[in-house]
């Protein structure tokens, strides 16, 4: 029997092209004819905290948005550090996914160039946890970061410079675990020993580096947020595509009826994935969005 992972992979090797589907649903309500895209940052478009987008790229995403698709951006990074990418891509309009899912903002002309609904589009979590939990895997030079929207971080000490996008405000650690935020940075050698005792009680814990974790309320991913905005966008499930490289893209990629790895993911991210693109520096994003047909 084929089972549905393997009818996708087979379907992928036929062709990299997505052919958009019906543009109602049974019950006969208006669907979008386009593609959902959604792109990862950091090792996708970006080499890993850079904010130089490549031309190619830019170009390949201005093709697929006057075709009539949707780009999103879904990344770890906060709002602070998706905004210049945003904007260095021209997108002006549309939806971002920010801080592993925990933040769905709504891209609109203006100072900020976006907006949320604080009660829908924010997913908090109890800095008093998170912060305890850390505390009591009693790690040396443990640094904290919790997350302000679209500003910066309040940090228990300065982490040092292109680490953390936007301002760094110091607080001690009480004041910080009195906070409520979409996510908390944890950063020390061997901080995913923190990984188990997080989970433990709820929390979603990521790791991003060797020495990073990033900590969002239970049951979020880029994933979760990717099916709020397909919904408000009402496109198909069918009509999805996710491109990433990294541990948590994972969801992402298997939640996308077409999931793409870039060429330099790790293994088991490829795994995940319904095929494998190029690496970064050979522009490997760009051939998904070439391979998408207009929208009709």
């Amino acid at each position: 029997m084929t089972t549905r992972t393997e009818a996708r992979r087979r379907e992928a090797e036929q062709t990299t092209t997505i052919i958009t589907q019906s543009a109602k649903t049974q019950h006969g309500s208006e669907r979008s004819p386009g593609v959902l895209i959604a792109l990862d940052i950091d090792g996708t478009i970006t080499a890993s905290g850079s904010l130089d987008v490549p031309s190619e790229t830019a170009a390949a995403v201005a093709v697929v948005r006057a075709a009539g698709h949707h780009v999103v951006l879904a990344s770890g990074r906060s709002l602070a550090g998706i905004m210049p990418v945003a904007r260095a891509l021209d997108l002006r309009t549309g939806w971002v996914i920010a801080s592993n899912g925990a933040v769905i903002a709504r891209l609109e002309p203006g100072q900020s160039g976006y907006d949320f609904d604080a009660g829908t589009d924010v997913q908090t979590l109890d800095a008093r946890l998170v912060i305890t939990a850390a505390l009591n895997g009693r790690l040396p030079g443990l640094q904290i970061a919790v997350e302000e929207i679209g500003v910066g971080y309040y940090v228990d000490a300065v982490f040092p410079t292109g680490l953390l996008p936007g301002e760094q405000t110091v607080l001690p650690v009480h004041e910080l675990q009195a906070l409520a935020s979409p996510r908390i940075v944890l950063r020390a050698p061997g901080v995913h020993t923190l990984i188990n005792p997080l989970r433990a009680v709820g929390l979603t814990a990521t790791p991003a580096d060797v020495d990073w974790l990033d900590v969002t309320a239970g049951g979020l991913s880029k994933a979760t947020a990717l099916e709020a905005v397909r919904r408000r966008l009402r496109v198909e499930p069918a009509n999805t595509v996710a491109v990433g490289d990294s541990v948590n893209d994972i969801e992402a990629l298997t939640w996308a009826a077409r999931g793409v790895a870039m060429g330099d993911a790790p293994e088991h991210v490829r795994a995940a994935a319904d095929e494998v693109t190029g690496r970064l520096h050979e522009h490997g994003v760009v051939g998904v969005l070439r391979s998408i047909r207009v929208a009709r």
